[in-house]
C-alpha cells in the first residue's frame, strides 16, 4: 500500500475517527485504526464493538491496500509531524513507513483481515435534521442520561420518538427528566434508544450551521451521516420508561423567570454545597420573588430574585445540581416553571410552548 495525502485532512480525519477506538481489547486490531487506500481516496475507521466512526479523505494512491495501525501512535505521529503532505507506505509484512518532509518513522501494523466487520443498515428507516437542530436536541436531554453503571442500561441512552412530522428525544436517570421535540419533515415511525456515550460524539462532530445529518435506523444499530463521517452505533436494548406518567398534568403554580438570573443565583447559593456535605436547595416561590437558600455544615447563603407568579405559592426543596444543570441548558432568555404541590415534580419549559421539558424531582425538606 502507498498513498500521498493532506496533512491537515488526515490528523482532522485521525483525530476524530480514533474517539471510536477501542482503548484495550482482546482483539489487538480494535486498538487501531484501520486504513484502507482504494482509487483516488483513504477510508479511515475506528471502531470498538459499540461505536464505530469512519470517514474518507482524498489521497493519491498509487498501490491499493489496507493496514490497521495504532491508533495512539499513528496520531501521535501525524499530529507532530511537519509539512503539509504525508506519505503512507506499507510493505506486505506490515511494516509501515510515514514521511514528511526529513522526518520519517516506521511502525508496525496489523493485517486488515483481523479486523471486525463493521455494522451497517441497509433496509432501515430514513430521515434527516439539520446539524444545528440535531445539536440543539442532544445538548437539551444529553445532561439527564443516566450513568452506564445503571443497573438498567436502558437509561444510559437517549430515546429517539420518530413520528409523521415530529421527531422527540427524552433522557431520564431517575431523578429528572429531559425532553425535546421538533418539527421535522417525515413520514416514517420508529423508537429506538440511542447510547449517551454515542451522542456525546456525535456533539463533537456537529457545527452550527443547517447542512443535513442522515439517520439510517436498523432493529440494532443505527448510522449517522454528518458531513463526511459516519458515526455506527448499537442499540439499547429494554423497556423504556412509560415516561409520560410521571409528567404532571394539573398545574396549581405557574412561575415565568428570567434564565440567566435564575441559573446565576442557584449557581452562587450552591457554593456552600459540596459532595460531602449535602443539603437540599430550598426554592420558596411567594409575592412574585423567588427567595432561593441552603444551609449546611460550611455555612449558609441565601438569594433572591423578582418573578412573575401565577397561582399558589410554593416551597420546595431541590438537588442544586439537577436544578442547575436544567437551568443551563434552557438555551431561552425565559422560562416557565409549572408546579403542582411541594412533593411533585418541578417542570420547566420555554416561557411560550412545550419544545422542551425538564423534570426535576423534588427533595422532601425537613418541618
Amino acid at each position: 500500500m502507498q498513498f500521498v495525502c493532506a496533512m491537515e485532512e488526515l490528523v482532522n480525519a485521525v483525530s476524530n475517527v480514533q474517539r471510536a477506538v477501542a482503548a484495550k481489547s482482546n482483539i489487538p486490531a480494535l486498538e487501531g485504526i484501520l486504513l484502507k487506500a482504494t482509487q483516488s481516496s483513504l477510508f479511515l475507521a475506528g471502531f470498538d464493538m459499540e461505536l464505530g466512526i469512519t470517514t474518507t479523505v482524498p489521497a493519491t494512491v498509487s498501490e491499493p491496500g489496507e493496514i490497521v495501525l495504532s491508533s495512539r501512535l499513528f496520531g501521535d505521529i501525524v499530529r507532530k509531524m511537519p509539512g503539509n503532505m504525508v506519505t503512507v507506505l506499507c510493505d506486505d509484512k506490515g511494516n509501515t513507513t510515514i514521511r514528511s518532509d526529513v522526518t520519517s518513522f516506521t511502525i508496525t501494523g496489523i493485517s486488515a483481515v483481523d479486523y471486525p466487520e463493521l455494522p451497517s443498515v441497509d433496509d432501515g428507516v430514513g430521515f434527516t435534521l439539520s446539524q444545528l437542530t440535531l445539536k440543539s436536541m442532544i445538548r437539551q436531554t444529553l445532561f439527564a442520561v443516566g450513568q452506564p453503571t445503571d443497573p438498567r442500561p436502558i437509561y444510559s441512552g437517549t430515546k429517539f420518538e420518530l413520528s409523521p412530522g415530529q421527531l422527540r428525544m427524552v433522557s431520564v436517570d431517575g431523578y429528572r427528566l429531559a425532553m425535546r421535540q421538533e418539527a421535522i419533515n417525515t413520514e416514517e415511525a420508529a423508537e429506538f434508544v440511542v447510547p449517551g456515550k454515542t451522542l456525546q460524539e456525535v456533539l463533537k462532530l456537529l457545527e452550527d450551521d443547517e447542512s443535513p445529518v442522515s439517520f439510517a435506523v436498523g432493529r440494532r444499530h443505527v448510522v449517522m451521516s454528518i458531513r463526511g463521517y459516519a458515526v455506527i452505533s448499537r442499540l439499547l436494548d429494554g423497556e423504556f420508561m412509560s415516561y409520560q406518567r410521571t409528567i404532571p398534568q394539573e398545574i396549581t403554580t405557574t412561575v415565568y423567570a428570567n434564565t440567566r438570573m435564575l441559573m446565576n443565583a442557584v449557581d452562587r447559593v450552591s457554593l456552600v454545597i459540596n459532595d460531602r456535605m449535602k443539603s437540599p436547595l430550598v426554592c420558596d416561590f411567594s409575592g412574585n420573588e423567588v427567595n432561593i437558600s441552603c444551609t449546611t455544615p460550611l455555612g449558609s447563603a441565601s438569594d433572591s430574585l423578582s418573578v412573575k407568579i401565577e397561582g399558589n405559592e410554593e416551597k420546595m426543596g431541590f438537588n442544586s445540581r439537577f436544578l442547575l444543570d436544567a437551568l443551563k441548558n434552557s438555551e431561552t432568555d425565559e422560562i416557565r416553571i409549572e408546579l403542582n404541590g411541594a412533593l411533585s415534580p418541578m417542570k420547566i419549559l420555554p416561557a411560550e410552548g412545550d419544545d422542551f421539558l425538564f423534570l426535576v424531582l423534588p427533595v422532601r425538606l425537613k418541618k
